[in-house]
């Protein structure tokens, strides 16, 4: 296995202003054929209420993709004290890096995805709905438009400002400033051009309530992104692959990332032999 781990910052020679993290970890199989096949990409955003990475919905999981053919990658982003809109452009160096070495790296460069968790399902859907922001632009100019993920697939993700908000993830990311809280609830900014997205959540989740999953895929619906949407009746949040190496076995939802691969599939992520 190729394995290597990339200073954003300093690849993309953008200046840190404090304790910014920005590290890319790089995991992709090498087979016997491996300069002869190209593969599709999965970033792992893990969760964590923009407080800190959560390790057990980091490496197992992009393991578990890279098991299955994928290029994978997990993101360590900078979290609280420091704010907005640090996580974003940390997610969008790391898709303008995946697909800036595609070649290098063996990776379909219309193939690259992420998978966020709670908070990383924030920052996930942030990828997938303001790729395009003015902070991203400022940051990766020309390159912004490697940003946009090609599918997203967002765990019991945190999604509203609103009623239904963690307010513990939405603090540490905006500080106590309310407008940006209402800016990045994220059911207002799906569009047309929204990333598809693979959704799940556990109805009775006592943390990110299972509504945040369901106003997003309405606002998908209304817009006619494609999606999935998967609410299985019981399990606590923070699942992850929701087995012994996660912790907590629950073994109904371990069935969401078979659902994941099968529709990332449908959509043409999967391995394919090199045009010479």
């Amino acid at each position: 296995m190729l394995c290597e781990k990339i200073d954003l910052y300093n690849y993309f020679n953008i200046e840190r202003t404090g304790k910014e993290k920005g590290v890319l970890n790089v995991y992709i199989p090498e087979a016997p054929d491996y300069p002869l096949r190209v593969r599709p990409a999965m970033l792992v955003i893990a969760g964590g209420a923009y407080a800190y990475v959560s390790g057990r919905e980091k490496e197992c999981v992009a393991l578990s993709y890279a098991a299955k053919g994928f290029a994978a990658f997990t993101l360590e982003y900078s979290c609280a004290p420091i704010t907005f809109p640090a996580q974003l452009v940390e997610g969008a160096m790391a898709m303008a890096y995946i697909r800036e070495n595609a070649e290098r790296l063996h990776i379909i460069k219309d193939k690259v995805a992420a998978i966020g968790f709670s908070a990383g399902g924030h920052l996930a859907g942030m990828l997938a709905t303001l790729y395009d922001a003015d902070e991203v632009i400022a940051a990766l100019k020309e390159k912004a438009e490697y940003c946009r993920p090609d599918a997203v697939v967002l765990a019991y993700p945190v999604i509203t400002s609103g009623e239904k908000a963690h307010v513990g993830s939405f603090d540490n990311l905006c500080g106590q400033d309310t407008a940006l809280k209402q800016r990045l609830s994220l059911e207002n900014h799906v569009t047309e051009k929204s990333s598809p997205a693979f959704i799940w959540a556990t109805a009775n989740d006592g943390s990110v309530p299972s509504e945040n999953s369901l106003f997003m895929a309405a606002a998908y619906k209304k817009h006619g992104v494609p999606f999935e949407l998967h609410i299985f009746e019981n399990g606590v949040h923070g699942l992850s692959l929701a087995t012994e190496e996660t912790r907590n076995v629950n073994v109904p939802v371990q069935q969401w990332l078979n659902l994941s691969l099968t529709w990332l599939t449908e959509r043409g992520f999967k391995i394919n032999d090199r045009i010479t």
